[in-house]
């Protein structure tokens, strides 16, 4: 037992329930300790010591060895190379109920990018220098400046995660400065090529499914996620609770991203009638197919009622795009045309941020910095019309008629 650590110097000591190990203050130097007992590994008693400076930073580090210690992770191994490691923590990323969409794209990043290049560092020897030549790594393998931010990212969670359950004594990663995005300007959709693609859009069997695109700022996933339980016409409100997504090949419903994500919605009257039209085309095709028909209670389904394919919803977009003269137009820049639109009207950000379902207000700032001048200039001519001359003969006519009044 190390100096220090012993029952008679402890200063402050709390009973925990069976399993959930010891946690004490220190009277040699007041740092909280925190014993985990992990049962019995190769006939020897296993536990895992923790510290933290405050009795709640400890607890929380005990709680996340005992739940790393359940999931699997050997948290007593003395040495681990960082490709072990990584695997572990996305042991830990699935039993949190990380998607599993997300999941593969780690899994592949991990494989290809990281592993190759540090993978067989031992993970408490890790360095900045590493981490550097990780990330010099990914960007000559080509990767887009996104994804590479992506690598940077992951190994920066991964080493927080092995920080939290003390496995190494820092986080070297956040030594090591995230590569910039470069800013990709989003061309937005001017009124007259929105009122040219809603001609075209007319009579269309996915009208509705773009319409909800353009008028809601929904993205495609939460378009075809969306259930009849889910939208209420009369009230002109619809939830977004799921996505449509393909993992692992085959095509499955998953719950909203986030909790902003998970948002409750105005529908505009045009968009309402359109989606009428739309139950009205769908209830004639489930009743002359009859059991034939497949039941999914889903808005938007192929002629025999199953889940539209996304790729399928693409490719139609693209030939309507280009009978309206819009070959540029990408299906998700629809999602941008409705936050364009209501910059354009003077909504206030944060409300825009709310109806897209972003996480951040920088996000969507961010995004749409190119239809901020515009708006800018508006405020400033507001502005310049209060203390024009017109402006101030109009305050004195005012005052002037509230002295005859008030004589």
């Amino acid at each position: 037992m190390a100096a220090g650590d012993g029952a008679g110097n402890d200063r402050r000591k709390r009973r925990r329930s069976q399993g959930e190990g010891a946690l004490f203050q220190r009277a040699s130097d007041g740092l909280w300790v925190g014993r985990a007992d992990l049962g019995w590994v190769d006939g020897k008693r296993s536990r895992k010591t923790v510290y933290g400076k405050t009795e709640k930073e400890c607890r929380e580090k005990l709680t996340k060895v005992q739940r790393a210690a359940e999931l699997g992770v050997n948290v007593t191994a003395e040495r681990r190379t960082v490709a072990v490691w990584l695997g572990e923590w996305l042991d830990i990323k699935e039993g949190d109920g990380t998607r599993a969409s997300t999941l593969r794209a780690y899994r592949w990043l991990i494989n290809t990018h990281i592993v190759p290049v540090i993978g067989r560092v031992q993970l408490d020897k890790l360095t900045p220098l590493d981490v550097r030549r990780l990330v010099a790594s990914a960007k000559k393998s080509g990767l887009s400046a996104g994804s590479v931010r992506h690598v940077h990212s992951l190994i920066r969670n991964a080493l927080a995660e092995a920080e939290r359950l003390d496995l190494v004594a820092r986080n070297v990663a956040k030594a090591v400065k995230a590569p910039p995005t470069p800013h990709r300007e989003v061309r937005a959709l001017r009124p007259e090529e929105a009122r040219r693609l809603v001609e075209v859009l007319r009579g269309e069997r996915l009208e509705a499914v773009f319409a909800c695109g353009l008028m809601l700022g929904l993205r495609r996933g939460e378009i075809l996620g969306l259930r009849w339980a889910d939208v209420d016409l009369d009230g002109a409100t619809l939830h977004v609770r799921q996505t449509l997504q393909r993992v692992d090949g085959s095509l499955m419903f998953v719950p909203a991203k986030t909790e902003r994500s998970h948002r409750r919605l105005p529908i505009p009257p045009k968009l309402v009638a359109i989606l009428r039209r739309h139950r009205a085309t769908q209830t004639t095709e489930r009743t002359g197919l009859g059991e034939a028909w497949t039941e999914t209670g889903l808005v938007f389904t192929s002629s025999i009622g199953t889940p539209l394919e996304p790729r399928n919803v693409n490719r139609r977009f693209d030939v309507l795009r280009r009978q309206a003269g819009l070959p540029w137009l990408r299906l998700h820049d629809l999602r941008h045309a409705f936050a364009s639109m209501l910059f354009a009207e003077g909504v206030p950000a944060r409300t825009v941020m709310e109806l897209l379902g972003h996480s951040t207000i920088q996000l969507t700032m961010n995004t749409y910095t190119h239809v901020m001048p515009e708006t800018q200039r508006d405020a400033v001519g507001r502005l310049d019309r209060i203390f024009s001359d017109d402006a101030g003969d109009d305050a004195d006519a005012d005052e002037a008629d509230g002295e005859d009044l008030a004589g």
